[in-house]
């Protein structure tokens, strides 16, 4: 089922989310319903929180990036329940990022090109593996989202100041939409 995504502005982003029962059936219901939300916005990373659950629990497809190019398949499609991140290393890389909660705003934000992350996945296994590249980037910015962190929290002060008028009206519900959200 396809869920209304929340908008920036939503409380529900803004908090720091909890853990779960990978065991309920409910929690399996909402990752199906994640996913298929997820894919009807054209996303490639989505939290619980977006979708107004205040779950540690988000996923990743970039597998859909490597369909875009000719490179060898590097992305994963992948459930992060209840992840906690380990340490995040390697150099820093400034790229340009944008989030479902807050469409058609991009920005340059900085992150760790390789992270170690604990999670459960779909099957219930708990796993501790690193990724690096756009995996790292995406888990990142998904994992931001548990702790109640949006990318717009990084960027710049002029870059806040450009798009502060933007994120208003889209927290008004202002603006054109190409899939389903909820405003305040």
């Amino acid at each position: 089922m396809i869920l209304p995504i929340y908008a920036f502005g939503q409380p529900v982003l803004k908090k720091v989310a909890k853990e779960v029962d990978y065991e309920d059936e409910d929690i399996k219901e909402l990752i199906s319903n994640m996913w298929d939300t997820m894919y009807n916005a054209e996303g490639i990373g989505l939290a619980a929180p977006q979708i107004g659950k205040s779950y540690r629990i988000f996923l990743v497809d970039t597998l859909q990036l490597d369909k875009e190019s000719d490179e060898t398949a590097s992305g994963i499609k992948e459930v992060f329940i209840n992840a906690q991140m380990l340490e995040e290393f390697n150099e820093e890389k400034e790229y340009e990022e944008g989030c479902l909660s807050i469409p058609d705003i991009r920005g340059n934000v900085t992150r760790h090109s390789t992270v170690k992350i604990k999670f459960i996945d779909a099957k219930g296994k708990e796993r501790e593996e690193t990724f690096s590249g756009i995996n790292a980037r995406v888990i990142q910015h998904e994992y931001d989202h548990i702790e109640g962190k949006l990318f717009t929290d990084q960027l710049k002060p002029l870059k806040k100041r450009r798009i502060a008028r933007k994120l208003e009206k889209i927290k008004k519900g202002e603006i054109p939409l190409s899939y389903r959200m909820k405003f305040i």
